[in-house]
């Protein structure tokens, strides 16, 4: 099968290429960049930037006799302009599933986020069913509500979305790094009462789930304008987790804390300053961080078992006895 991965040498980009090379598949990747090591591996790689118009030359090459998109590529993070998060996350979005249909492509699995149904309020056992917030937090969870909607209406191609929480793994350029970055510098503060619970995924779980749905997916199959939560087997006290992660990695577990009420003004504070004054860094804190630090995010995966055939295969403490080997 021919497939193609935008965001290829992403992080969960990166895994999902790895799995579909270790079963056969013929791969491409498409980015920003070049890249060697996959090139030398068989891996065809073209460069663009999918926010841009003249993208579409590029992808209409990209797309010759694809059987599956992956499409994993995005602006993650908490801060930034709006319309960066816009182009990166909406208009890119767009622009591949209409060159894909233009191309003919059967199916197309997009990666989601969970945070696109997540409000203010603690979210425990929720499934598919929960409606989109009316506000958020962040510009990330915004944008990628809206290319999550765009996808899953399409009538021309089969379109599934994939919502991996907080995913860790080797290889991992944002979550681990941030957590023993912040214990190293004595910076790590308990936001909350520390009791929440939120489903986390290892990195090679979530690619495989994304190979499920896209062997599943089909015109008639009832993945089909469907998104599905994934993760872990069960949900994790968050504050636990980070406590096992910073100790394992040779540092001292968190004392500190502070209520999740005065977190969200010191965010706010922060958020106000930093746009006053138009400084694109990342505030120390921001307000989703506060949310996201105290509040339980954990969903029922029972769709992703019975439609995917998803369950981890990889357990969460050997996803963490992987991950800290390899950090040394």
């Amino acid at each position: 099968m021919l497939t193609l991965v935008t965001g290829g040498n992403g992080f969960i980009g990166r895994a999902i290429v790895e799995q579909l090379l270790a079963r056969g598949d013929r791969v491409r990747v498409i980015g920003r960049h070049d890249y060697p090591e996959l090139a030398a591996r068989g891996v065809e790689c073209l460069r663009t930037n999918l926010a841009a118009p003249d993208a579409n030359a590029v992808l209409g090459v990209a797309l010759r006799g694809v059987e599956v998109v992956f499409h994993v590529a995005a602006k993650a993070g908490v801060w930034g302009p709006f319309d960066e998060y816009y182009r990166n996350n909406v208009t890119a979005t767009q622009r591949v599933v209409r060159a894909a249909e233009r191309a003919g492509v059967p199916k197309l699995v997009f990666t989601s986020s969970p945070s696109v149904v997540f409000g203010e309020e603690d979210v425990e056992g929720a499934d598919e069913s929960r409606p989109y917030p009316e506000r958020y937090l962040s510009h990330y969870q915004h944008t990628k509500a809206l290319a999550e909607r765009f996808v899953l209406a399409r009538e021309a191609i089969a379109t599934t979305a994939i919502r991996p929480p907080l995913v860790w793994g080797l290889g991992d350029p944002h979550l681990f790094p941030r957590i023993l970055a912040r214990a190293r510098a004595g910076r790590l503060v308990q936001i909350g009462d520390g009791t929440n619970k939120v489903d986390i995924t290892y990195v090679e779980n979530c690619a495989e789930a994304h190979l499920l749905a896209a062997d599943r997916l089909s015109e008639h199959s009832p993945l089909r304008g469907r998104a599905y939560f994934i993760g872990q087997e069960q949900p994790v006290n968050l504050w636990a987790f980070i406590n096992e992660v910073v100790t394992r990695a040779g540092y001292r577990p968190v004392r500190r804390k502070i209520s999740l009420k005065r977190a969200v003004q010191i965010a706010t504070l922060f958020e106000r300053t930093y746009e006053l004054l138009g400084i694109p860094a990342e505030p120390p804190l921001t307000r989703l961080t506060a949310v996201q630090l105290a509040r339980s995010r954990w969903f029922d995966l029972s769709a992703a078992r019975r439609d995917l055939g998803y369950g981890p295969r990889i357990s969460t403490e050997e996803g963490l006895r992987r991950t800290l080997a390899a950090l040394g």
